[in-house]
């Protein structure tokens, strides 16, 4: 098969660019709100809707885009997402919030869903020897996504009005997303590049090979699946807690103006966007295990601290560091999936995983608003994300050594055989 696995990367890239865009959703909502008397909770929840179908289509569907195979799947991504946008044109034109609740928050929704979690399972496949740098290219992408849109989208609506914005919208990211789709493919079956093969006849860095080959079903069944579960919706609680009330936060606890606090919210989502790279490829050398300890200890540590911090920047900094390890943990997601299980169905191990983050997307939020409603401060809410922090670390150290267990018994296996 003559394909270059770095424009593999790119053709993922283009996937997750484009569904990113949905992160830039805010742009929308003062123009909605003025042009068609949608008060903000409504036009809210037509995001809310498109989150929640990511996560339901991405665990429904998982099975079926391992099936269909990577270019199918895309497809059929590019289809949805791009049918959300245009039908939302139309809902637009038409001044329907039903209709838009369908095609932007069910259509659409469904296309993000499929288009997550699509290239993710190919790049693993592709990259043996590089799989957290891989998958964190195409997990930054996403996060990216919002960075380039964001801007296009404030200008084509003051150029050509809301309808027209999201035609436009509709038919770019169908284009952008098809050439996408239409080179990505799986590698032939025991696929490996040149370089693992260089690598192993030099005794450089050796790849370690994966725990065990299971379906998603047997995947389902170890405690190895749960534990990472676990793990992922606490990470991305407290980094969504975060998100959620960073503007608020900053003001009320370091004094920091409501400009200042802006410019915040829009850094960390470079440090969002930057950790999912960074860490990610850390992980092929310290590996994902290692990693996600790391990430629970210090976030521990500073989620501990932060009641106590009154200085604007130190508190910065210690966002900044949560929100680069918030990124992180997706981005290591699918190279740890891949460690733990195996590529056999990843994509749809993948999706089950992601329900974490629906959880998350909800519990986070919901937590610290009810802490906050009830005590008038934050600082309670610190404390009960470290203790939350401290589950997590307990529970990578129990994967940690389940995973030494299992690489003990298939070394043994191994040898006598």
């Amino acid at each position: 098969m003559n394909k270059n696995r770095w424009l593999i990367a790119l053709s993922a890239i283009a996937i997750h660019l484009s569904i990113g865009s949905v992160y830039a959703y805010s742009v929308f909502k003062n123009p909605m709100s003025d042009m068609l008397g949608w008060n903000s909770k409504e036009v809210t929840l037509s995001f809310t809707i498109a989150i929640a179908f990511l996560g339901l289509s991405a665990a429904s569907l998982g099975r079926l885009v391992e099936k269909w195979g990577p270019r199918k799947s895309a497809t059929l991504a590019a289809v949805l997402f791009s049918a959300g946008l245009l039908g939302s044109s139309l809902a637009i034109t038409l001044e329907s919030l039903a209709l838009y609740y369908l095609t932007y928050g069910v259509i659409g929704g469904i296309g993000l869903g499929i288009g997550y979690i699509a290239p993710v399972s190919t790049l693993v496949k592709w990259f043996p020897d590089r799989r957290g740098l891989a998958t964190g290219m195409a997990v930054l992408g996403f996060g990216a996504g919002s960075l380039i849109a964001s801007p296009v989208i404030a200008k084509l609506i003051n150029n050509i009005g809301l309808s027209a914005t999201f035609l436009a919208l509709g038919i770019a990211y169908l284009l952008l997303m098809l050439a996408g789709a239409l080179y990505i493919v799986r590698p032939p079956e025991e696929w490996k590049p040149a370089v693992m093969s260089e690598q192993s006849q030099t005794n450089k860095r050796k790849i370690p090979a994966d725990l065990a080959q299971l379906t998603a079903n047997e995947a389902l069944k170890t405690n190895r699946f749960w534990l990472l579960w676990v793990m992922m919706f606490i990470n991305i609680s407290a980094g969504i807690m975060l998100i959620s009330f960073a503007s608020p936060l900053a003001q009320d606890k370091v004094g920091m103006s409501a400009v200042a606090a802006a410019s915040m919210v829009g850094i960390m989502g470079l440090f969002n966007g930057f950790g999912r790279i960074m860490w990610s490829s850390i992980s092929d050398y310290m590996g994902r295990s290692n990693v996600f300890t790391l990430f629970f200890g210090v976030q521990f540590i500073l989620f501990l601290l932060l009641p106590n911090i009154n200085n604007p920047l130190l508190f910065q900094i210690f966002i900044f560091i949560i929100l680069s390890m918030y990124g992180g943990g997706f981005a290591c997601l699918p190279a740890f999936i891949g460690d733990l299980f195996g590529t056999k169905q990843l994509g749809a191990i993948h999706g089950y995983l992601l329900t974490a983050w629906s959880c998350a997307g909800i519990f986070g939020p919901m937590l610290v608003a009810t802490l906050n409603d009830a005590l008038q401060s934050y600082n309670i809410t610190f404390y009960v994300f470290a203790a939350l922090l401290f589950v997590a670390l307990g529970t990578s150290i129990i994967m940690h050594v389940s995973i030494q267990g299992l690489e003990k018994n298939n070394a043994e296996q191994a040898q006598s055989a």
